[in-house]
This record gives C-alpha cells, sequence and structure tokens, in this order.
C-alpha cells in the first residue's frame, strides 16, 4: 500500500530532507585525498545528532554505520573504514536522516581531486538521468514514466542501469511502497499522485550492469570493476511541478 502524506508530514519532511543536503554539503566540503571514509562517516553522524536527528542507515537491518560510503566500482551499501581516498577516485554516498519520526534519504557521487574523463560523464549522466526522470514526477504520469526516462537517458550516454537495486518510497520508515525501478517501459504502475513521497535514485555502471555482493554481506560492486555511480533525492508529488526535499 502506498502511504499519501499529508502537508503537515511533508513539512516535516522537508526538514529531514535539508538536514540530508547540510549533510552532503558537509561531506563535499571534507573530501580531499588522505581523508578516510571512516572520518566522513563519524562527521556526518555527529552532525545529525547534534541536530536532533537520527542517522537512519545505522543498525537498519544489520547496517554498521551512518552513512554508505562507496568508491570506484562499489555501486552501494559501501562501509566506511579506514581506506584513505585517493586522487582521481569517485565516491558515491548515501546519507539517512530520521528526524521526528520521519526519514530523508539522499546520495550523491563525488570526485577526489581531479577524475578521468569516464569518471567524469559518468557521474555527470547518472545525475542528468535524475532529472530527466523527474520531468515525469507529476500526477499525470505513470510510475514507470520515471524509471522508463532514467533508463533511456544512461542508456544514450553509453552506460548501464543497475537491476538489482531500486529506489522507493519513503515517510515514516526508510523503504515504503512503491518500489521504483530505474528501468523499465513506460505507462506502467501506479498512476502519481499528491502526497506521494519518493526516493528516486539512479545507479548506473559505466560497464555492464551486473553486480555482485562482497562478502560483508552488504557493499555491492560491479562484477567487472568498472566505476558506478549513485544519485538520489527525496521528492514530493505535488497538484504541480514536484518538490525535491533533499536539496538546499
Amino acid at each position: 500500500m502506498i502511504i499519501l502524506k499529508t502537508k503537515r508530514e511533508i513539512e516535516i519532511m522537508r526538514k529531514a530532507g535539508r538536514l540530508v543536503a547540510q549533510s552532503h554539503e558537509l561531506v563535499r566540503k571534507n573530501i580531499k585525498p588522505g581523508v578516510t571514509t571512516k572520518e566522513l562517516d563519524q562527521l556526518i553522524e555527529e552532525f545529525l545528532r547534534s541536530q536532533n536527528a537520527i542517522p537512519t542507515f545505522k543498525g537498519y537491518g544489520g547496517f554498521p554505520y551512518a552513512i554508505c560510503a562507496s568508491v570506484n566500482e562499489e555501486v552501494v551499501h559501501g562501509f566506511p573504514s579506514d581506506r584513505k581516498l585517493l586522487e582521481g577516485d569517485i565516491i558515491s554516498v548515501d546519507i539517512g536522516a530520521t528526524f521526528e519520526g520521519y526519514v530523508g534519504d539522499g546520495a550523491r557521487t563525488f570526485y577526489v581531486g581531479e577524475v578521468n574523463d569516464e569518471k567524469r560523464r559518468l557521474v555527470e549522466a547518472t545525475r542528468q538521468s535524475f532529472y530527466e526522470g523527474i520531468k515525469f514526477a507529476k500526477t499525470s504520469y505513470r510510475l514507470s514514466d520515471i524509471s522508463h526516462a532514467i533508463q533511456q537517458y544512461a542508456e544514450s550516454q553509453g552506460f548501464s542501469v543497475v537491476r538489482d537495486y531500486v529506489g522507493h518510497g519513503v515517510g515514516r520508515n526508510m523503504h515504503e511502497s512503491p518500489q521504483i525501478p530505474n528501468f523499465g517501459k513506460p505507462g506502467r504502475g501506479p498512476r502519481l499522485q499528491e502526497g506521494m513521497v519518493l526516493a528516486i535514485e539512479p545507479m548506473i555502471n559505466a560497464g555492464t550492469y551486473n553486480v555482485k555482493v562482497l562478502d560483508n554481506d552488504w557493499t555491492v560492486v560491479t562484477v567487472d570493476g568498472r566505476p558506478s555511480a549513485h544519485y538520489e533525492n527525496t521528492v514530493a508529488i505535488t497538484d504541480g511541478e514536484p518538490e525535491f526535499l533533499t536539496v538546499l
């Protein structure tokens, strides 16, 4: 069942989303060669708790950290560690914040110093694929219209769309109905309604879309070792243009 949110609920989710956006800005300011992903994790956990928010991911299904930090070929659910970021890396950082019982969820892929052309094109195409999908995040469309637009754009740029992991509804729980694939035929799934709040999150690979999970049972990597990027916002469906809840 898809839970429609009231205006009051969306107002709270705006606050949770703003904390996610502020967290990403903190990450952006602190990313540089030599920084460890664990230092980024501690930075964000301390910030969220200082704002009377809870890091949503920590303890979720047993996940042990406040953020997901996925470097280069890691797609999603990367564990923060003592690994130092290197010049030329890309890192996808996924952050959830629970504020007054409601969740904001957003991801960005950052450059570490100067990156090569393939990685830059991949990150930019992943971000743009989100915005291509968002053109259909209106009440006149169906859910898979978003999915189709994301896939069409990513593949037009020579990249592939991860099939095994998808976006989702979000509210009091991080994962609610509906699931939102980043691929598929248009005109399918539920019609979008005012009050839906969706975490739309393209995960795009430079090579094949096939992925595997590492021995820690969490971290997802590309099978061919080529880089992956991730871009996500929590989006509220309105009676007009969609509202992004996880941007400043």
